[in-house]
């Protein structure tokens, strides 16, 4: 099995930061990609940040210049860095994982249970 913990979340004023982490284990061959989603009370859930193996990054608009995605290879983390937090940036952020299994060496794509970024005003 494969399982995605994420930690960081919490509660800010406007202007701070936070960091969130995001640990993979289990039985993974390879990842491909890891990212950062987010979903606001009754919106759908959007993209922030992925980051691929090779270290390529993208990101959502609203977010760039102010967060920033990385990834520790060896311990199969990704990091998000967040900074100037806006209001607007409250909602559950969820890690995601795009990787070959070790136990049926398929591409499968796992998601974390989500924690809470709350920003202040």
């Amino acid at each position: 099995q494969v399982q995605l913990v994420e930690s960081g979340g919490g509660l800010v004023q406007a202007g701070g930061s936070l960091r969130l982490s995001c640990a993979a284990s289990g039985r993974i061959f390879s990842i491909i990609a890891m990212g950062w989603y987010r979903q606001a009370p009754g919106q759908q859930r959007d993209m922030v940040a992925v980051i691929t193996s090779g270290g390529t990054t993208n990101y959502a608009d609203s977010v760039k210049a102010r967060f920033t995605i990385s990834r520790d290879n060896a311990k199969n983390t990704v990091y998000l860095e967040m900074n100037s937090l806006k209001p607007e940036d409250t909602a559950v952020y969820y890690c995601n994982a795009d990787l070959i299994t070790g136990i049926d060496w398929k591409n499968r794509n796992y998601w974390g249970q989500g924690t809470q970024v709350t920003v202040s005003s």
